[in-house]
């Protein structure tokens, strides 16, 4: 009889568990099918022509380390098909590994206007800011483009993010993207952003319209930039992409998603860099959006799948709620990665969304715990609003984990 209580609880437990499960599968399903819908209705608009809207365009480069097929992703930026344009490459010293990639790039393309400005970074925690903020006084022209450095683009690149700027009330531009990637841990980083980052990005717009900008691109006008208090408003923050679309948003400029959709060259070779970058992304959300943070509990189709399948007893009801899960989860991932993106990487491995998503729920507990992260070649940690803070010297026992994230995009 002492054990019955004991057994109870743990029935109890079970039962819990088990009923938790399937509102998560339900919740998991309900996102999926609006992904769905969501991502439907991008792909399958028509955009406006507006052949004659083709105002000046300076593009700013911020350059720091040598990502993976560096010269082909400067290049594509000077083989624009438009009519003005010019790009600013920008690095904070002239011992930075891809300077003479850069230089290159300048003297293959005597008839393009390229500027290399070396040495012209501004103090900010943020050292992207920084550098923007050093670029900036060189550029000509009124709508700034800032793409990060490893971004490959068409050449058809401008004439498609600048067209929704014909409206004068859109003050920035961003664009969807699709990762190359090399060996398993860069297929399944790329697998991420396109099959669960690029579908969350396309349901905001769905829902409540887009707030925020990516690495993949930020066209912003500079009246936009100025209205939000200019790079010095979020040189001390990790989000600064985020940030350059949600402040001109905040100051009453619409933000809007291009129709075109560029390369993005992922540079993660192992598992611990892809580790890095997932709390580093997952951290920055964190202290961005703690409440959409949390809310991506929700959205954890494939592990609350698995768990009630382990609780549930062998009931069929439950079997036939964990494979409409997992079936709807492949469904969106492909409809929007291979059909929409036209994503290879996800075309070649989608088998391993599930596991992917698993790792996701892993990596998305675990940046729960601890503020520090690592970003490009720095460490640093979280305050409130992702402002970054000087390193606490102390035991590395988060930042070994963090070691072992952008953005991104970046």
């Amino acid at each position: 009889m002492h054990g019955l209580p004991t057994l109870y609880s743990w029935h109890a437990l079970v039962v819990a568990g088990r009923g938790l499960a399937a509102v998560l599968c339900l919740s998991a399903i309900a996102y999926y099918a609006y992904a769905l819908h969501a991502a439907r209705r991008f792909f399958s608009r028509v955009p406006p022509r507006r052949r004659r809207f083709h105002p000046a365009i300076t593009i700013l480069k911020p350059i720091r380390g040598l990502d993976r097929e560096a010269y082909e992703n400067f290049a594509s930026f000077c083989r624009q098909n438009y009519p003005k344009y010019q790009v600013i490459f920008g690095m904070e010293s002239d011992d930075e590994a891809s300077i003479e990639v850069v230089r290159r790039v300048a003297r293959d393309f005597p008839d393009a206007d390229v500027q290399v400005i070396v040495g012209g970074a501004l103090p900010a925690a943020n050292p992207k800011v920084g550098n923007l903020a050093g670029m900036l006084p060189h550029a000509k022209h009124p709508i700034l483009l800032i793409s990060d450095s490893d971004i490959r683009v068409a050449p058809s690149h401008l004439r498609q993010i600048v067209r929704p700027l014909a409206d004068p009330g859109v003050g920035v531009v961003t664009c969807l993207y699709r990762s190359h990637a090399v060996g398993f841990a860069g297929r399944l980083d790329a697998l991420g952003l396109s099959t669960d980052f690029m579908p969350s990005v396309l349901v905001a717009r769905e829902l409540e319209g887009i707030s925020f900008a990516m690495g993949s691109g930020v066209l912003i006008r500079r009246e936009a930039l100025e209205s939000a208090g200019g790079f010095a408003a979020i040189g001390d923050f990790l989000a600064d992409d985020y940030l350059l679309g949600n402040l001109p948003a905040r100051a009453g400029y619409r933000v809007e998603l291009s129709d075109g959709v560029v390369e993005h060259r992922l540079g993660t070779t192992n598992l611990g860099e892809l580790i890095a970058h997932q709390i580093r992304w997952n951290r920055g959300i964190r202290a961005s959006r703690p409440w959409g943070y949390a809310g991506l509990l929700l959205t954890q189709g494939v592990p609350a799948a698995l768990i009630l399948l382990a609780l549930a007893g062998g009931s069929a009801a439950a079997a036939v709620l964990c494979c409409a899960t997992l079936c709807l989860r492949l469904v969106m991932a492909w409809f929007v990665a291979v059909r929409g993106l036209g994503d290879s990487v996800a075309r070649r491995s989608l088998w391993l969304v599930p596991l992917r998503d698993l790792m996701s729920c892993a990596l998305w507990l675990g940046a729960f715990f601890g503020d520090s992260v690592v970003w490009r070649g720095g460490r640093f940690r979280l305050g409130k609003g992702g402002r970054l803070l000087p390193r606490r010297t102390e035991p590395a026992g988060d930042e070994a984990v963090v070691a072992s994230s952008s953005a991104a995009a970046s």
